[in-house]
């Protein structure tokens, strides 16, 4: 055997156990090495398996090699996406039913939250997914996979468990970390990560969360639901700060409905254990204070994983933010490309799936650079999984200010969509900016329980250039809460009814 480590994911019960013989299986024997590979790939998250099963799919006869040294699948599958949308599932059945009574459904006297169930199901889903990124069905499409850490050692060469590689091209997609805060006494107190939160068998009674952002926001909501006294730690004024502040105003009020402690503008100056818990000292908003928790979960930054690579030796700059590449994906040594959370300020699985397909045209099929693809050319919608969700693409209201683009606003209320009140959903909105003068679409946010599922319909607009003309000629269904988008497009056909206008449809009537 030549793997340089055995992995395992705690607790290895049934289904951790087939989840680490799909995308690390103990048994796995590196393969000899091919005299010369078309292209290597350093990293088996969704951007490094996009690339290899994108180039070796196509079946021209590409040698392609893939390196993972801890799980394949990444983040993603493994302590991102798939483990955190299953229990925000799982938390969402519990608000369900608290709020049941305004539907006419008794709520229970006692809501029981069965945590390890809940853990479980996750991890059996988490499983049975995890076939899809498995060793045996890449090295099924031909590709090459060598367990264990790769490391550049010169040009057209990488290292990995006592092997050389040779290529032609290579693609770093390594992707990143949690970033461990710089608080005094955290590291021997303890603490939880995405990567090891879903590890817990037991429900923290008392929880901090450190970071207001997107992951901090779902699994506090998600964690506080499911039965965790929680407080959340944010630097900022307001939580969710990067996105639209109307649409993080409504999340940050439904938190506050829940009991969802905030603490803003925050500092945590100190950790340590006693006989009651994790006693974290900070200040917020001017006061001291202290609070006891079983457990701290950190969702603040993230970090590239660029230790060990030596690319140095291959002429690849980095700095703190990541590989340093151009609008090609291409880093300084030009046989060398990057993708993913590595390289990229967009730190989603679909961010980083759009860029592996842009590697594999430029790594691959752009002789001489010709008909190479852009990064900055691609459209990136994204979502953040609180309830209600908040899903955005294209250009916020200040962008457009800072890039000199007048724009106008339409806003529709989900209070005014007959399917939201229907749902009781009425807390939300769809918001469209359009280039002023003009029907162009260049930015939304939506907020809605299922705002994910909607955001696609203006992605899809602004990639083809349809219109907000167009969009109102759409048949939307009845009811749905999508009609929401048709009535902004609705509302935008009625500023062209200028006076002049209304004077010119009234003399058609006359003759008609």
């Amino acid at each position: 055997m030549t793997n340089e480590q055995i992995v395992t994911v705690p607790p290895m019960d049934e289904y951790n156990q087939q989840l680490v013989g799909y995308v690390h299986p103990p048994d796995w024997v590196n393969p000899t090495p091919a005299d010369l590979y078309d292209l290597v790939v350093i990293g088996a998250g969704t951007a490094g398996l996009v690339v290899a099963a994108g180039a070796a799919g196509l079946d021209v006869g590409l040698k392609v090699a893939l390196i993972e040294k801890h799980l394949m699948g990444g983040d993603c599958l493994n302590v991102g996406c798939v483990p955190s949308k299953c229990v925000i599932r799982s938390s969402r059945v519990v608000a369900d039913m608290q709020d049941a009574e305004p539907f006419g459904i008794r709520r229970p006297e006692k809501i029981e939250v069965d945590f390890p169930a809940v853990m479980q199901r996750m991890r059996k889903l988490r499983a049975g997914i995890s076939h899809h990124d498995s060793v045996e069905r890449f090295n099924n499409l031909g590709i090459d996979v060598f367990l264990g850490k790769g490391s550049f050692v010169g040009n057209n060469s990488i290292e990995v468990a006592g092997k050389t590689l040779k290529y032609k091209k290579a693609v770093i997609a390594t992707g990143a970390r949690a970033v461990r805060p710089p608080v005094e006494g955290i590291e021997q107190a303890g603490f939880l990560t995405n990567e090891t939160v879903f590890n817990l068998t037991e429900r923290p009674d008392r929880l901090a969360v450190i970071g207001g952002g997107p992951i901090g926001c779902e699994l506090a909501q998600a964690f506080h639901r499911l039965g965790s006294e929680v407080v959340l730690f944010h630097r900022g004024e307001h939580i969710l700060n990067k996105e639209d502040a109307d649409a993080a105003e409504i999340v940050q009020q439904q938190f506050l409905r829940e009991g969802i402690r905030i603490v803003f503008n925050s500092k945590l100056h100190l950790v340590e254990r006693n006989h009651e818990g994790k006693v974290i000292y900070f200040s917020g908003n001017g006061t001291e204070g202290a609070i006891v928790v079983d457990d701290i979960l950190v969702g603040a930054g993230r970090a590239p994983n660029v230790e060990g690579l030596n690319l140095e030796a291959v002429g690849v700059k980095y700095d703190k933010r990541g590989v340093k590449v151009n609008d090609y994906l291409q880093t300084d040594n030009p046989q060398i490309y990057a993708a993913g959370d590595i390289c990229m300020k967009w730190q989603f699985t679909h961010a980083a799936d759009a860029a592996a397909r842009i590697v594999i045209k430029n790594t691959l099929f752009s002789p001489f650079g010709f008909g190479r693809y852009k990064l900055s050319s691609l459209v990136m919608p994204w979502v953040t999984y609180t309830d209600p969700e908040i899903a955005h693409v294209g250009l916020y209201e200040h962008e457009a200010h800072t890039q000199g683009i007048e724009i106008d606003t339409i806003k529709i209320l989900m209070s005014s969509v007959d399917r939201a009140i229907a749902d009781g959903e009425e807390e939300g909105f769809v918001k469209i900016h359009h280039k002023q003068g003009s029907d162009q679409i260049l930015g939304a946010t939506i907020v809605a329980r299922h705002a994910g599922e909607m955001i696609s319909e203006v992605s899809t607009a602004i990639v083809n250039k349809v219109g907000l003309s167009k969009l109102s000629s759409v048949i939307h269904p009845y009811p749905t809460q999508a009609e929401g988008i048709k009535k902004a497009a609705d509302a935008y056909r009625r500023t062209l009814l200028t006076p002049n206008t209304k004077k010119f449809l009234g003399l058609l009537t006359k003759f008609s």
